[in-house]
């Protein structure tokens, strides 16, 4: 199987670049990513219309994955609670190597034939829930491994890859597969595939959050008030929604805990 992810950068001699040649090289192959997840825009359709499925009967979503790759994946769950209020367990981020892994590399966790599946069982995966693997290669043992076993146990499953045809894309219910060519740096996967699946993720879980209910008009309303700034991007939701001056939305945002429960505290 022919890796795009491998093919050699269009660019040469990169040490002898000054940092603008550098900068406009990475940023005109840049420029390319939105347009290829474009391409696959149908079969993320159809992946996030399989997990709103699952999800809203109370099913959760899961991505595993190895790397760079695993590391999106825990950054979009881990998103998911304060952005839109849910609860932390309901888009869950699985990694190569545990959370050690988020920091450091742990040599040869992406090529365990057996651990994914270990991993998933720690959540008790089951039917109900929804599995996508993410791997620029689409080779991750690792994944791999993780979605042939989903299949056995009746657990539907989609991928995120850069590589057409690859065994983790074969091995999914549903995968999505972005060709953003070759990358700047040959090989360096965490560069045009990274940005592509991170553009992947945020658009997986923000339909399927506006779907579940979690949004109102293009306001995040069940947002958690963690800070100052939501705090007052909060006050400015209940008062653009009741119309009350900005000392009683305040207090009434506080009072009741979210956007979403002041707004409606005043029947609006």
């Amino acid at each position: 199987m022919e890796r795009i992810t491998e093919q050699i950068s269009l660019y040469d001699h990169l040490e002898q670049m000054s940092f603008g040649e550098i900068l406009d090289g990475i940023n005109r192959e840049d420029q390319k990513v939105a347009l290829a997840v474009k391409e696959a825009q149908a079969q993320i359709e159809a992946l996030v219309s399989a997990a709103f499925l699952r999800m809203q009967e109370g099913g959760r979503l899961f991505y595993i994955g190895a790397g760079t790759s695993g590391r999106l994946g825990v950054l979009d769950a881990s998103e998911c609670p304060p952005t839109f209020g849910v609860p932390p367990g309901m888009v869950v981020g699985i990694i190569a190597g545990g959370d050690h892994a988020l920091r450091n590399p742990v040599e040869f966790a992406e090529d365990h034939t057996t651990q994914g599946w270990d991993d998933l069982q720690q959540y008790r995966a089951n039917n109900q829930d929804f599995v996508v693997g993410i791997s620029a290669s689409g080779t991750a043992p690792y994944v791999v491994s993780a979605l042939l076993a989903c299949n056995a146990h009746g657990i539907a499953t989609g991928c995120v890859t850069s590589n057409p045809g690859s065994p983790m894309a074969q091995a999914a219910n549903l995968p999505v597969e972005v060709v953003v060519g070759p990358e700047f740096l040959t090989g360096s996967s965490r560069m045009k595939s990274g940005t592509a699946q991170k553009m992947i993720l945020n658009m997986i879980t923000t339909s399927l959050m506006i779907r579940l209910g979690r949004v109102k008009g293009n306001r995040m309303v069940d947002m958690q008030l963690s800070n100052q700034k939501l705090i007052e991007r909060g006050t400015q939701m209940v008062m653009d929604a009741t119309g009350v001056e900005e000392e009683s939305a305040k207090a009434l945002l506080i009072k009741m805990g979210s956007v979403r429960k002041a707004i409606e505290s005043l029947g609006k």
